[in-house]
């Protein structure tokens, strides 16, 4: 009887060593119950690396400011808004009289055309006023009404009986500008009546 069951137990054995040598040939009855494969090469494969997207970034550089020191310059001063320059009168006007400094000048466009040239103008009790004025009428051998016919070559008339004229550089006058002969002769030609004259203390 023993041996029987010896016999018995050698044949099971045999039948289950024969059942498992072909679980690994067969395909599984319970699906549900196998093990999932062994992933493959396509499975392991590691997608490409895609780099995020870039985007162009512009920069722009800007390069520091260059400071330059200033250059030394040897020009004169500019003259005060709306003078001549060279002049202490506007320069808007057409003769120009300073009697502190005894100088008469003629301006056109605005700049000196002639002159500084040396005045002589009225004594005491006969100074020539300041002021903007403007020439009435020219006398080229003009006489003096009111001074015994004095003579009065090359006037220009600019307010009431003051006139440029010829006269003496060294004497006063009775309120005209005295002009050396040159000087009255060119101020004579280059004034026409209406034009402005400025006379300055």
């Amino acid at each position: 009887m023993r041996t029987f069951r010896v016999i018995v137990a050698l044949l099971a054995g045999v039948v289950v060593l024969a059942g498992c040598a072909r679980a690994g040939a067969e395909p599984s009855k319970f699906p549900d119950r196998v093990p999932p494969a062994a992933p493959t090469s396509a499975q392991h494969a590691v997608p490409p690396a895609t780099s995020p997207p870039t985007t162009a970034l512009t920069t722009t550089t800007t390069a520091p400011p260059t400071t330059t020191a200033p250059r030394p310059t040897t020009a004169k001063p500019a003259a005060p808004a709306g003078l001549a320059p060279g002049t202490p009168c506007k320069a808007t006007v057409s003769a120009c009289v300073q009697l502190s400094t005894k100088k008469a000048w003629l301006i056109t466009g605005g700049k000196v055309s002639y002159g500084p040239v040396p005045i002589t103008s009225g004594r005491p009790g006969w100074r020539t006023p300041p002021g903007m004025f403007a020439v009435t009428f020219k006398n080229i051998n003009h006489k003096s009404s009111l001074f015994n016919d004095a003579p009065m070559p090359y006037s220009v008339f600019f307010n009431g009986g003051i006139a440029f004229h010829q006269g003496s550089l060294s004497q006063q006058s009775h309120g005209c500008i005295h002009l050396s002969k040159a000087a009255a002769q060119t101020f004579f030609s280059a004034l026409s009546k209406g034009e402005p004259v400025q006379v300055v203390s």
